[in-house]
């Protein structure tokens, strides 16, 4: 199911072992199709369905190779993949910057504006005055002690492990109960339903943004990384394919949503499981002031220019 891997949307998912390995094809597109590495992550998957439903009506036909992060960045560095909009910082700079150092990646703009990861509660805990880590000892009896996980082995279960190791914020008696992605969920939709406190590690862009009600825990220990498990979300070229293609560049670099919209593009097709295609014509249609902005300086391959073609073509 696609609500399963809808935790691949973490930026954390970088660094745990869960990451399928996939091959990539021997033969290389020819110079007007835009290859793009995409991992089973749902907001990934519509974002790049999106770029190939605006960039097609220009010229530039896209392919997406469905494979693993590391074979991913193994095609941008011999030029098997042209484009990859998941690059989640700081959580793979391990992969991304020996490529970018040798020069055969180019980093281009952040896609995702807000994206992060920390602990979470539900709205009615918060609104009780349990608003950050420092509050939650004080609590513990009415937590059982216990913070929910996605699964042992991730990023967020080193860190919470630590942090009880460390009696960080007085978690040392604290247990982290490390089950999935849909077993935390349903445990703080379950503690939710009864009006219950429930800590959880909680991310975004993500449809739990949409679908519950949950406040995000402030953390000056940054336990989770800077700014409390801010991400930056990058997009990724092939630095001999972006030297190619100045024009894609432009486009590229003004391709970008907010964690809420790409909440609802995962909500949409891993929650909902509409057909990829579906939802990201509608989120097209929803935003013709956007696709307008994308498009700013942008041509067709031929030189004419992009924003007049695409409205015509996708009747925005």
């Amino acid at each position: 199911m696609r609500n399963a891997i809808t935790l691949s949307t973490l930026p954390a998912l970088a660094l745990s072992a869960g990451l399928a390995m996939g091959g990539l094809g021997t033969a290389q597109a020819d110079d007007e199709t835009v290859v793009y590495g995409v991992p089973a992550w749902p907001g990934i998957t519509v974002k790049t369905e999106i770029a190939r439903e605006l960039l097609a009506p220009l010229g530039y036909q896209g392919k997406a190779q469905e494979i693993g992060l590391q074979v991913i960045y193994q095609g941008l560095d011999t030029g098997d993949v042209d484009v990859f909009l998941g690059a989640w910082l700081p959580a793979q700079n391990p992969m991304l910057e020996p490529l970018e150092s040798d020069g055969s990646i180019t980093r281009l703009a952040t896609n995702v504006t807000g994206a992060q990861m920390t602990l979470a509660v539900p709205d009615y805990v918060y609104d009780e005055g349990i608003t950050s880590f420092a509050d939650l000892d004080a609590h513990r009896d009415e937590f059982n002690g216990e913070i929910y996980g996605f699964g042992a082995g991730s990023a967020a279960s080193e860190i919470l492990n630590k942090a009880i190791a460390d009696d960080a914020w007085g978690l040392g008696d604290w247990t982290l109960v490390d089950t999935s992605t849909v077993g935390m969920l349903s445990a703080a939709k379950s503690h939710i339903a009864n009006h219950e406190p429930i800590a959880w590690v909680g991310w975004k862009p993500h449809w739990m943004n949409l679908a519950l009600p949950m406040r995000y825990l402030s953390d000056s220990k940054n336990l989770f990384g800077e700014g409390n498990g801010a991400s930056d979300v990058r997009t990724l070229m092939a630095s001999d394919y972006a030297d190619a293609h100045p024009n894609l560049v432009t486009f590229f670099n003004q391709f970008s949503f907010t964690s809420e919209e790409q909440s609802w593009m995962i909500q949409q097709y891993g929650q909902e499981e509409k057909p990829v295609e579906e939802v990201a014509k509608a989120w097209i249609a929803q935003h013709p002031d956007r696709v307008e902005k994308m498009l700013d300086g942008v041509t067709t391959a031929d030189g004419q220019p992009a924003w007049e073609t695409v409205k015509s073509a996708l009747s925005l």
